[in-house]
């Protein structure tokens, strides 16, 4: 349930009435919105209960949540969510963009598409250190070596390192050199992983899995949040169909639909949405006239010489052309880049 402050509920109310909540043996979530304090207040639900926080002081009115999943519902906070982490914004009108390439291979590959995805306008810096890949046989990524090149493309250029983690033993490793934990398709409901990161103090970029519902998209969500981590991504990144001609079917009713239902800003991947680069900068830019809050694109120097996923990553000129694409389409709906 809610419980909704009144306007200009002083603080030492707010404070008392999450002590009350938490009393109850209720899960406490303060969001402070741009006109009111709300509480959620999460938990077994009883009539006793909510008639017994609706007379705490400053309390306006006490409501139930009526979706599955809680904080991440727009009836606790109908203001969207603006995520910062370094140089990224996302969210309520800023669309971020995220490129680089699928995996960190080398120093000279790492610095040469940081400073070309800066120059065409990128705001932060996507690369693979860890790399779940299906064979065992394929490229697993650098590893810590992978996130030192991350930090010092980072130090050089001033982009947000944005970079996947796969393991509980892991978040604190990659925690110390990236801006934002990106949880794959794969590690959807690995809740384990989901409250680690939720605990750990940095931003996150949560994919949709390949045959996830947008329910259990937003409950995965739900367990970041519920750790008390506020700075949450939700990324469309196409979902399995019959469809062959493309590697994913990606559906872009997902931003709109996610927008009623959500406070926190919707990612778009088009790489892995589509699996062709040619497909690529035309989806990006149909994202951002659906209202996407952010672009993740792989970007690489030499595609045809990638280690994983060359077939989907653009060039530096055509991320520059996409770019300039992506920005007048922003412009026209009222959207930055």
């Amino acid at each position: 349930m809610i419980v909704v402050m009144k306007h200009g509920a002083p603080q030492d109310q707010v404070d008392h009435m999450v002590s009350r909540v938490e009393g109850l043996g209720l899960k406490a979530h303060v969001i402070v919105g741009t006109e009111r304090t709300v509480i959620a207040a999460i938990g077994e639900k009883r009539e006793e209960t909510r008639q017994s926080l609706e007379s705490g002081p400053g309390v306006a009115e006490v409501v139930p949540i009526l979706a599955p999943y809680k904080v991440a519902s727009v009836e606790v906070k109908p203001e969207p969510t603006v995520v910062k982490a370094g140089s990224l914004t996302v969210g309520k009108g800023t669309v971020g963009m995220i490129a680089g390439p699928c995996s960190v291979e080398s120093e000279e590959q790492i610095f040469k598409s940081a400073h070309a995805v800066k120059a065409a306008g990128a705001t932060a810096l996507r690369g693979g250190a860890f790399k779940p890949r299906t064979s065992p046989y394929s490229f697993q990524g650098m590893k810590e070596e992978g996130l030192k090149l991350l930090a010092a493309a980072r130090e050089e250029t001033g982009l947000a390192v944005v970079t996947e983690v796969m393991s509980t033993d892991d978040v604190e490793l990659v925690a110390e050199y990236a801006d934002v934990l990106q949880i794959g398709a794969r590690n959807m409901q690995n809740y384990r992983l989901l409250e680690a990161v939720g605990g750990c103090g940095r931003a996150v970029l949560l994919k949709r899995g390949a045959s996830a519902t947008l329910d259990e998209l937003l409950l995965a969500a739900e367990y970041i949040l519920n750790e008390g981590n506020a700075n949450v991504m939700l990324c469309e990144r196409g979902i399995r169909t019959f469809e062959s001609h493309t590697r994913f079917t990606l559906p872009l009713a997902t931003v709109i639909y996610l927008h009623q239902k959500t406070h926190l800003p919707i990612v778009v991947d088009p790489s892995h949405g589509t699996g062709h680069a040619n497909l690529v900068p035309e989806m990006a830019v149909a994202s951002v006239a659906a209202g996407a809050d952010g672009l993740i694109v792989e970007v690489h120097p030499e595609p045809e010489n990638a280690m994983s996923d060359g077939y989907q990553s653009l060039t530096f000129d055509q991320f520059g052309d996409m770019m300039a694409r992506c920005r007048r389409v922003a412009e026209a709906v009222d959207r930055t880049m």
